[in-house]
């Protein structure tokens, strides 16, 4: 989840604002659980196939997984964006270059301060790919230009994908094109854009929200600058609430409970006098009287009990 709501719906809820009525979710760990959240896609206004890895295909292989959907489509384009990034970019834009320049593909890139967990990319003075390197070593970083995962392709990619194989975008897909000379292309993004693919990323994530650094819809009302309550909290009058936070629906917050800079779940009790800070929450958690949290991450059903201190970045 961010800020309550799971990182998938963010994608979907701004493929939908960018005017993508058609996607389709490729499925490997726990697909029931996604499917009995999104369904048919109808409650967001997108319309939601499924394909499903028994086997995992890597990057490229699942989306080859979904060749038979995707050329149903009269589109000669389709758009890749990964279940785990936050983003608010316009989908547009990048969809509207590639077809300008009339690409085979073309990658969406940003400039980041830490390029090892990425594929870092050069490209030329007119937009083309000259050079990828996934996931570098200290000796390849030639530039903090990095691949975002997300892709627009033209569908005569798929003969560059072999069928029922494990194949990767940065690994195989990518370089081999590169290699090839096909009409490649880099797009940088001015928006945000983080994968929350670890911890750190994850935190900073739900933090870019609360900040307003990344613009998505966020559940509930603002009852004071900086601070959303969901329908149903319940917060002590005498409890202290400092910008930014969230607070999830049918939350119980107790008294002299102070909350700071948090995400709180849906169902989650905090008990008096507890101390929250630079902390995120899941659902139905319980929080003893006394307890203080700092840098943690809590899951759902997870109990902190009366006067415990935990910190440090700890996941519990």
């Amino acid at each position: 989840p961010i800020a309550n709501r799971p990182a998938l719906e963010h994608t979907l809820i701004n493929l939908v604002r960018c005017g993508i009525r058609r996607a389709v979710v490729n499925l490997s760990y726990k697909p029931e659980m996604i499917k009995s959240h999104f369904h048919d896609g109808e409650k967001w206004g997108i319309r939601i196939d499924y394909t499903f890895e028994k086997e995992l295909l890597g990057t490229a292989g699942g989306v080859k997984n979904a060749e038979k959907i995707i050329r149903s489509d009269p589109d000669p384009d389709f758009l890749v964006t990964s279940g785990d990034g936050l983003t608010d970019f316009d989908f547009r834009e990048i969809i509207r270059f590639h077809k300008h320049k009339k690409a085979l593909g073309t990658m969406a890139l940003k400039k980041v301060d830490t390029r090892f967990e990425y594929g870092v990319v050069h490209v030329s003075s007119d937009s083309r790919i000259t050079k990828f390197v996934e996931k570098p070593s200290w000796a390849d970083i030639y530039t903090n230009t990095v691949n975002t995962g997300i892709y627009v392709f033209n569908k005569e990619i798929f003969k560059h994908i072999p069928a029922k194989s494990f194949y990767d975008f940065g690994k195989q897909v990518w370089p081999e094109l590169l290699k090839g000379r096909k009409h490649i292309f880099g797009y940088e993004l001015k928006s945000f854009w983080t994968d929350i693919g670890n911890i750190t990323e994850y935190r900073n994530a739900q933090l870019a929200v609360l900040n307003g650094k990344v613009h998505v819809k966020l559940n509930g009302k603002q009852i004071k600058p900086g601070v959303w309550a969901e329908e149903g909290a319940h917060i002590h009058p005498q409890a202290e609430l400092e910008a930014p936070c969230l607070i999830g629906g049918y939350c119980k917050i107790g008294k002299n409970a102070t909350i700071a800079n948090t995400v709180v779940g849906k169902g989650t009790s905090i008990g008096a006098r507890a101390r929250v800070r630079n902390t995120i929450i899941w659902n139905d958690v319980s929080i003893g009287t006394g307890a203080r949290l700092e840098n943690c991450v809590v899951c759902t059903k997870a109990e902190a009990p009366e006067g415990i201190s935990i910190s440090d970045g700890v996941l519990f």
